[in-house]
């Protein structure tokens, strides 16, 4: 897909009163994050939105996210190294888990095969069991937000220390209710350790919450990344190496890239000049501030 230059400033803006509304109940609340969501649907509808992109660096703040609420320390620089170098065998760790789920879980349309592939640990079974939560025992109410925190709270009560598992499937529930194929996280972008205790009622006004706030931060990151794959498409006839069509491809679908990925170009030197040369182009950033080892991205 080709992405004008100018796609930005036809990016449907959100309204203030979404953000700038006052709420206190959970119908007011409601009304808020329904409207955020209203709006996010257009902008994800929109053909300069690079969908792939978006979802793997929201899978990216996700799993900061959910690393933070198990005590974690790893940012993304961390999360990114976890998985760039991975070598057949290796143990990612803890973290490195989390972000391996959420990564797999934005890549395939949303499916119980999907999220088991996502969640290894989790019978796929059990995941059904979770998902089918707010239909079983009649916590689905107060609309799709409801039913992604019946989910939430499904899985809590039955592992309390599933947090990244809870939340991922709360946000495939959530996306799934909207008619979208692929998982969107939201709600785990700004749903907050003391949340977790929450219940009922309660549970569903923060999710609300969460949500409106995640369509914001969601906005944010969508136009930031149309901006930039635009650029790099004016780019990109400067590139003349052969192989570089597929090579651009991957990163307008990937938020890493280490040279080696660019399978394409036809020798590591040739890679890294390619990379490099992105940089130069203003088009691409390198990551790690390292000198070897360097993963780069829009």
């Amino acid at each position: 897909m080709t992405y004008a230059a100018d796609s930005i400033d036809t990016l449907p803006r959100l309204p203030s009163w979404v953000t700038s509304g006052h709420a206190e109940t959970l119908d007011d609340v409601a009304f808020l994050s329904g409207g955020a969501l209203s709006h996010l649907y257009l902008v994800l509808t929109h053909p300069s939105v690079p969908k792939p992109l978006l979802r793997a660096r929201l899978a990216l703040r996700a799993a900061e996210a959910c690393v933070t609420h198990i005590g974690r320390v790893e940012r993304a620089r961390e999360l990114r190294d976890a998985l760039a170098f991975l070598q057949p065998g290796d143990n990612p760790g803890p973290s490195g888990e989390v972000y391996l789920s959420w990564r797999r879980g934005v890549e395939r349309k949303i499916s119980i095969g999907a999220l088991h592939r996502a969640l290894l640990e989790v019978e796929a079974a059990q995941i059904a069991e979770w998902l089918d939560a707010p239909a079983s025992r009649g916590t689905g109410q107060g609309g799709l937000i409801g039913r992604a925190a019946a989910v939430l709270e499904a899985v809590l009560r039955d592992r309390p220390r599933a947090i990244s598992t809870a939340l991922l499937l709360a946000d495939a529930t959530l996306s799934q209710s909207l008619g979208w194929a692929e998982l969107v996280p939201l709600v785990t972008l700004k749903f907050k350790r003391a949340d977790f205790k929450l219940m009922g009622d309660d549970l569903r006004l923060t999710c609300h919450r969460a949500v409106s706030a995640g369509v914001v931060e969601t906005l944010r990151e969508a136009a930031d990344l149309t901006r930039r794959v635009a650029k790099l498409q004016d780019a990109a006839p400067k590139l003349r190496a052969k192989g570089s069509e597929d090579a651009v491809a991957l990163f307008l679908s990937q938020d890493a890239v280490a040279p080696t990925m660019l399978t394409s170009l036809q020798s590591d030197r040739g890679r890294r000049r390619f990379c490099d040369r992105l940089v130069e182009l203003g088009v691409a950033r390198e990551l790690t501030g390292r000198d070897t080892f360097r993963l780069y991205g829009l």
